[in-house]
């Protein structure tokens, strides 16, 4: 399953990248969406690129016909690559692995400078994921329950990066 979300963040591109490329917006953003015991598992950092993984305990109300598969808290790893473009643009993929979870999340980010008028001062941030779920007769449900789950926690990710970028 394919889900593709985009927001415009009011600041300038150089300023959606420095908050992208600091080790410390991720997490801070993972514990303010009320994920809790990060551990930074390994952070690589250059003044192109950034690569982060981070374990964390996540918290999920669970429907009755998922609860065999999915618990309620699970242990959740995000490794997240950004770089820079030679273009002035800025890309990246991600992974999370649910641990114990047969649910597959992978995807590509994007930064770009917005279109129109306040372009210079406004950022497309396109988010592309493909979420599979590998369990027979119910995957489906699943799937359509876990893309609820990401679009919310995205939607989540897009106030939380505002802010970040209104006080930063």
């Amino acid at each position: 399953m394919e889900i593709l979300c985009t927001h415009t963040f009011e600041a300038p591109i150089e300023a959606c990248w420095k908050m992208f490329h600091d080790p410390a917006s991720h997490e801070a953003k993972f514990i303010a969406m009320g994920h809790r015991d990060l551990k930074v598992i390994s952070c690589e950092e250059t003044e192109t690129s950034l690569s982060i993984v981070i374990d964390r305990l996540v918290d999920v109300e669970v429907p009755g016909f998922a609860k065999r598969i999915i618990k309620p808290t699970n242990t959740l790893r995000s490794t997240d690559e950004w770089r820079s473009n030679e273009d002035g643009t800025y890309s990246g993929s991600f992974q999370l692995e649910t641990k114990g979870v047969p649910i597959q999340i992978t995807g590509s980010t994007a930064l770009t400078q917005a279109p129109g008028k306040k372009a210079a001062s406004s950022t497309m941030y396109e988010v592309r994921i493909e979420l599979s779920v590998n369990v027979p007769l119910i995957g489906g449900k699943i799937a359509n329950f876990s893309k609820g789950i990401v679009t919310d926690q995205l939607e989540m990710e897009f106030k939380l990066g505002d802010e970040w970028l209104a006080s930063h």
